[in-house]
């Protein structure tokens, strides 16, 4: 049966998928805004620091009133209503609920949500890609041996990216890259909030009125937000990060298949089975032609000479030589596309990407000089962007994972563009997801 028909079936049989979601930004609403005409999902609970921004967030989403006012989860379940809490882990205190959506953006709230879910026997959709590149393996570990889902969110580009790996593997393909497109120039890596919107490209007035938050496209802007989804495709898929960082090779979808292979083969990787991103911009500002700028791609080798000649008569864009060609999708639709997560997890208890290992990691680099005692801001801050490395290379350098930064305080100066270590910085030893980090890495590093 089709998801649609599952979902459909669950409807009719009074057992529609249950879901929480925590966290009512943009991703969120999103979500919400395509939820309440998905048959056989019933959101149950949003759960938000900000109460009203719940309300906003269901009123915005075309949310019947009458759905919005129930004054417990039991109720809610019981009448087909959503109810609304400032505290994510009420949604928990029982197993009634099926899955829950964590899409609150920040890695140590993304962890102990997902970790208070699985104890309650109840699946996760992890929208908050930091807390699954910070702890993610160790999270689906647990989530399986409690019985229950640990997965990455469709509609975001971690998961649309396993799906076109595995579609490539199950058809026979041989990868040699997979990745995403973005706006970047190396100067980038230095962006702030209060610099991000002359690089971003927009008027700053004009992202304050559409709620633009600056952080957060920092972080899309100086690249580490880049490094964070494509170290969860690594930890996925078994896809290998390069061994000194993102290229980010200006590069449009009809070059993909010339540029995105083994030097070998005269490409620009070092290898096959790779991640890599494309920039939007050539290094002197120029526009790229045809640029991916929002969306995936995979490039991909033919096995045998008649599937190669197979690519050409079938009009597939090629590399020169034929071996090699391309499948991309221009546009992801973010919360948008979340139901088919949702049904994948609720109907099929799938996941629609989930980390089998540790091979990636993000680690901080200094954006300027840093004196002893400066506090470190984090990600999309002003102190730090993140690097994808390999997870061999962090912890051989002893990087700091950029998850982990914000709050703490420098004990010694950093040079801007060196990477911060565990030796740099003042731990706090009483940190829970500290030492879960710590356990992660001590399980699968």
């Amino acid at each position: 049966m089709t998801l649609s028909a599952l979902l459909a079936a669950r409807m009719a049989d009074g057992r529609p998928v249950r879901v929480g979601l925590i966290g009512a930004g943009k991703f969120g609403t999103m979500f919400l805004g395509q939820a309440r005409t998905i048959p056989g999902v019933h959101v149950a609970a949003v759960a938000d620091l900000a109460p009203e921004r719940a309300n906003m967030a269901l009123a915005l989403a075309g949310w019947p009133p009458l759905k919005a006012i129930a004054r417990s989860l039991d109720q809610a379940i019981g009448s087909g209503g959503t109810w609304v809490t400032d505290d994510p882990f009420a949604l928990l205190e029982d197993a009634s609920l099926d899955v829950i959506i964590e899409t609150t953006g920040n890695a140590r709230a993304g962890v102990r949500h997902a970790l208070a879910a699985i104890g309650a026997g109840v699946s996760v959709i992890m929208v908050t890609v930091e807390a699954d590149v910070l702890a993610g393996p160790l999270l689906a570990k647990r989530a399986a041996e409690a019985e229950v889902v640990y997965s990455l969110a469709y509609g975001d580009q971690p998961a649309i990216i396993c799906e076109m790996v595995d579609w490539a593997r199950t058809a026979g393909f041989e990868v040699a890259c997979a990745g995403k497109g973005t706006k970047y120039l190396p100067g980038y890596h230095a962006a702030t909030p209060e610099t991000v919107w002359q690089h971003y490209g927009v008027d700053p007035e004009e992202a304050k009125a559409a709620g633009m938050a600056p952080r957060r496209f920092t972080s899309i802007v100086d690249g580490t937000k880049t490094a964070i989804e494509l170290a969860a495709v690594c930890n996925a898929t078994g896809l290998r990060p390069p061994s000194n960082g993102l290229a980010f090779h200006p590069c449009g979808t009809h070059d993909l298949p010339r540029l995105l292979k083994p030097t070998f083969d005269g490409g620009r990787l070092e290898a096959m089975d790779q991640v890599e991103a494309v920039s939007s911009e050539e290094r002197d500002g120029r526009h790229v032609l045809g640029d991916l700028r929002r969306g995936v791609f995979v490039t991909f080798k033919a096995p045998t000479i008649y599937s190669a000649r197979c690519f050409s008569e079938y009009g597939l864009v090629s590399d020169p030589s034929g071996d090699y060609a391309a499948l991309w999708r221009p546009h992801h639709f973010m919360g948008m596309e979340l139901g088919i997560s949702v049904a994948n997890v609720g109907c099929l208890r799938r996941p629609t990407g989930c980390p089998t290992g540790f091979r990636a990691d993000v680690v901080a680099v200094a954006k300027r000089d840093l004196d002893r005692g400066t506090p470190l801001d984090g990600e999309g801050g002003t102190t730090v962007w993140g690097k994808l490395v390999p997870a061999s290379a962090s912890l051989a350098l002893k990087a700091m994972p950029i998850g982990l930064t914000e709050g703490l305080e420098l004990r010694r100066a950093v040079a801007g563009g060196q990477v911060v270590t565990w030796d740099d910085v003042v731990l706090d030893e009483a940190d829970d997801v500290l030492a879960l980090r710590r356990e992660m890495v001590a399980e699968f590093g």
